[in-house]
């Protein structure tokens, strides 16, 4: 009998200190509703579903004929599993890593290199940025899911100015000026007026920041218990976030960064050098296979706030810019497809009604990651032995050029995403 190219996977969770706590987390949900025998712990963070073959998570096969393997032992071993494209331009290795994120408490003001910079950081410092790969990522919502995500507009972050003393303060007037006299300037000016303004911010001293941090928790919860500025949403977020991390330099960025809150299928790509953080909620992530972060605020780890500052593309944008939408394909009108500028990956969204009784899944000359979110199916393809059975939570590999059907056990709505790499279409 063939060794099969289609397989579940148990996948590996993180459970980073800010992540969702117990069942709240969509990430512990999908776990208790994918394996039986899972405890919740209802008091631990759920932060991570890690689905790839990462080192740091590398997921395990549930095939008994080859249950004894890693996914990335396995590939490695099948490394035409991957599609021939991918296998040559990624060196044998799959070229993404598939999250599913549940966010309670803010994550680092962030963000990621490229490849050559992450090659010299990673060759400096490998005890702070562990792969020598870039990190481009996508994050599309689960549930209503909220970030920071590129500078604001100018105007926008003059009005902070105007309206914030303690934010103009720690920028200082001359670096204020600069943006102010950038506005009507060419794009190279306005980023250099950015990047002063933004610089002088992240290099505060800290003493400084912790009393005009404190000087404005104090004036708008004032604002606050006086039934003012309750709608005001930077105000709120500033309260959030001074709580999360108090005395925390990051707590201002969100006067130089968009807002997004994003519906559950929209989404955002964050290119390399782009400044973002994730504030709350659920959403499924994909990324190039890397884990390197430069940090500068809204964290207990390692910050590097020279490098961010030096990294970061000052290109100011409206925060619809920020959204990444999906296509609908020509041949399936259940498939939405999220392919970003980079050759790293691609995510499908399958939103299949639940009077389709059966589903032909896309064959691709690509490795993929599947991940079942809603309904119930049984998956069948030529080399599995018997059909497989797929409900919420669970995760199946489906090597290069292997057909899929999925048949719909329960008359319910199928919710699916699938990671994989569309190299042909670069």
């Amino acid at each position: 009998m063939a060794e099969p190219r289609v397989f579940p996977l148990s996948c590996a969770v993180q459970q980073y200190a800010w992540g969702k706590r117990g069942s709240n987390s969509e990430v512990a949900r999908l776990l208790a509703s994918s394996d039986p025998l899972a405890r919740i712990s209802e008091d631990k963070p759920y932060a991570e579903l890690w689905m790839g073959a990462h080192p740091r998570g590398d997921a395990k096969i549930l095939d008994n004929r080859i249950s004894q393997k890693t996914l990335g032992q396995w590939i490695a071993e099948n490394p035409d599993c991957l599609g021939s494209k991918v296998k040559d331009a990624f060196n044998g290795k799959l070229p993404f890593l598939f999250k599913v994120i549940s966010v309670e408490t803010a994550l680092s003001i962030q963000a990621h290199p490229n490849k050559e910079l992450a090659e010299k950081l990673h060759l400096q410092a490998p005890e702070h940025y562990p792969d020598a790969n870039h990190k481009p990522e996508m994050a599309i919502a689960l549930t209503s899911f909220q970030g920071l995500c590129g500078f604001r507009p100018v105007a926008e972050i003059l009005t902070f100015l105007k309206k914030v003393p303690e934010f103009q303060l720690l920028i200082g007037d001359d670096a204020a000026t600069q943006l102010k006299q950038s506005v009507s300037s060419d794009p190279q000016t306005v980023a250099e007026a950015l990047r002063s303004c933004f610089s002088h911010l992240m290099k505060s001293e800290k003493t400084t920041v912790v009393v005009q941090l404190n000087l404005l928790v104090k004036r708008i919860s004032q604002q606050v218990s006086a039934g003012n500025n309750m709608d005001d949403i930077c105000g709120q977020l500033l309260l959030r976030l001074h709580q999360q991390y108090p005395g925390d330099i990051g707590c201002f960025a969100i006067y130089f960064l968009n807002l997004l809150t994003l519906k559950p299928g929209e989404a955002m790509f964050l290119e390399a050098n782009v400044p973002h953080a994730y504030l709350e909620g659920d959403c499924v992530e994909c990324m190039a296979c890397s884990d390197n972060t430069v940090r500068a605020g809204l964290t207990p780890k390692f910050i590097d706030v020279p490098t961010l500052c030096d990294m970061l593309s000052y290109t100011p944008s409206p925060s619809k810019d920020r959204l990444f939408p999906p296509s609908q394909s020509q041949e399936d009108p259940y498939l939405f497809i999220y392919d970003p500028p980079v050759p790293d990956f691609t995510v499908m969204k399958m939103e299949v009604p639940g009077s389709v009784i059966e589903y032909k899944i896309l064959v691709l000359d690509s490795a993929s990651i599947l991940l079942v979110l809603k309904g119930t199916v049984t998956a069948s393809s030529p080399t599995a032995q018997a059909p497989i059975r797929l409900q919420r939570g669970s995760v199946l590999f489906i090597g290069a050029n292997e057909s899929v059907t999925l048949k719909l056990t329960t008359p319910e709505d199928l919710l699916l995403f699938r990671a994989c790499c569309l190299l042909e279409q670069q």
